[in-house]
């Protein structure tokens, strides 16, 4: 099977490869996720009970408070962070949040991810150069 890869725009600086969490679901982080556990809280939400930490995120943008950005933060010093965040247009709580975390983060993508990607596929982020490697 051949490597899809999305080129898309650089927010957030790293590289990881990993599996992916996927939402359709604007997500804000302060109230709708626990940062000492990585769970979404809000019940609202998609994702609502399930572990956003140690995955990639996908989602169309953030929402929410200021605050948000600081709640990314201490889920990167709890080690209850995702691995990277992949969002289809990052707001500036979320990509702040993001940059201040050493989360690599993109957007932007040149197709629509959220209809791509499955949950748990495997990719390969490349924030230094923007490019998203479909591995499944």
């Amino acid at each position: 099977m051949a490597i899809q890869t999305i080129n898309c725009r650089k927010i957030s600086r790293g590289h990881v490869k990993g599996n992916i969490i996927i939402s359709k679901d604007p997500l804000s982080f302060l109230g709708g996720v626990d940062p000492d556990t990585g769970i979404v809280t809000d019940r609202e939400h998609d994702l609502y009970q399930q572990n956003i930490g140690g995955k990639i995120l996908v989602i169309p943008s953030g929402k929410g408070s200021t605050v948000g950005s600081y709640v990314i933060f201490q889920m990167a010093k709890n080690k209850t962070a995702p691995l990277a965040i992949i969002a289809m247009e990052a707001e500036p709580i979320i990509a702040t949040g993001a940059i201040m975390a050493s989360i690599p983060m993109v957007d932007q993508p040149e197709e629509d991810v959220l209809e791509i990607l499955k949950e748990g596929d495997l990719v390969e982020v490349d924030a230094d150069t923007g490019i998203i490697e479909i591995l499944k």
